[in-house]
């Protein structure tokens, strides 16, 4: 009959039997109590965030949920560490864990970065139904590519090999794509700018150059507008950044100048009255503000008078129901003075 502590003193690969025992047992409890004090970290925080309204507790559940795989390794690095075992063995069970724990932190912080876009998102959808929420998502986009790259660094780094050399390849490589890619890289920048700046949202009237039209959408390349003609404009964020672009919907009132001319025959009395007359129509009318009524100057073909007034709002479309109400109410006022509008005449002398 074996005798059981002979054979639990029996060498097998540089270790006793009871060695390999104890290593199993370390492995078996490191793995339970693992797996148990995440358990109970994650029956916390589900109970937190089920009394609490935020999400913020729903986000620190989603982040602590680590795989079983991951305790695997730790229990058995810590198993191995009980037991004379090569040194390579031990290396690869510590890179495996190094990569988990960089995994997990990267998917925290993605999770985080995901919480953080949500949230801005809803903001502006809630201040505006129309808003335009691709950059928040292109800049979450590009968070989460650059926190993979710095992983991968971090990882190389630590298993040994020179990233400097590496860092110089990228650079020679990244100023390459960096020239053969300049336009596309210069409107990427400058939709970044124009999100930041905010010279114009989604649903603003503006004018560039001879173009105007409505933004309906600031990509990531170009901006599309449509136009007052109908048809889509598409505008490159580059030039949209490089020219002047007057935005009327951040006008809180409109300046209107406008120009009447009466005939020369008219008599001066009646010439007087006409400042008053323009000035009580445009009183009256809803959203108007007076600001001034003269005889201005003498035109080739009728007396002129410059009138100025403000509407108290930027629509285009208001701005022209004003101006028709004022126009129809001085045509129906003059011909109750019968004071006459000019229009173009031409004398023409014959010679007998």
């Amino acid at each position: 009959m074996v005798d059981i502590d002979t054979l639990m003193r029996t060498i097998y690969f540089g270790n006793t039997l009871a060695a390999y025992v104890r290593a199993v047992i370390i492995f078996i409890a490191s793995f339970i109590l693992l797996k148990l004090f995440r358990r109970i970290a994650f029956l916390k925080l589900k109970r937190m965030a089920e009394k609490t309204k935020t999400d913020v507790d729903n986000i620190l559940v989603r982040i602590v949920n680590i795989g079983s795989s991951f305790f695997l390794f730790v229990a058995a690095y810590v198993a191995v560490r009980s037991i004379n075992t090569l040194a390579l063995i031990q290396k690869i069970i510590g890179y495996i864990i190094l990569a988990f724990v960089i995994y997990y932190i990267i998917r925290g912080l993605q999770i985080l970065i995901d919480y953080a876009k949500t949230r801005i998102i809803r903001k502006r959808i809630d201040r505006d139904s129309s808003a335009d929420t691709s950059h928040i998502d292109f800049l979450a986009k590009v968070a989460k590519v650059l926190l993979w790259v710095f992983a991968l660094l971090f990882v190389l780094s630590n298993l040994g090999y020179n990233i400097n050399t590496l860092l110089a390849g990228m650079g020679i490589g990244g100023i390459a794509i960096a020239f053969a890619l300049q336009n596309v890289l210069a409107d990427i920048f400058a939709s970044i700018s124009i999100f930041f700046d905010k010279p114009f949202v989604v649903g603003d009237f503006i004018i560039i150059g001879d173009d105007m039209g409505i933004v309906k959408k600031i990509g990531i390349k170009s901006t599309r507008i449509q136009t007052l003609e109908g048809q889509e404009l598409v505008v490159s964020n580059k030039e949209l950044t490089e020219t002047r672009v007057n935005n009327y919907k951040k006008m809180e009132k409109r300046r209107v100048v406008f120009k009447l001319g009466v005939t020369y025959e008219t008599p001066v009395r009646k010439l007087q009255k006409i400042p008053g007359l323009v000035k009580g129509i445009i009183e009256k009318v809803e959203l108007a503000e007076f600001d001034r009524a003269h005889f201005k100057s003498y035109g080739d073909f009728s007396l002129v008078f410059e009138t100025v007034y403000y509407i108290n709002s930027s629509d285009y479309t208001v701005y022209m129901d004003v101006q028709q109400q004022i126009n129809l109410e001085i045509k129906t006022c003059f011909e109750k003075q019968k004071i006459d509008m000019a229009y173009p005449t031409q004398t023409v002398f014959v010679k007998r």
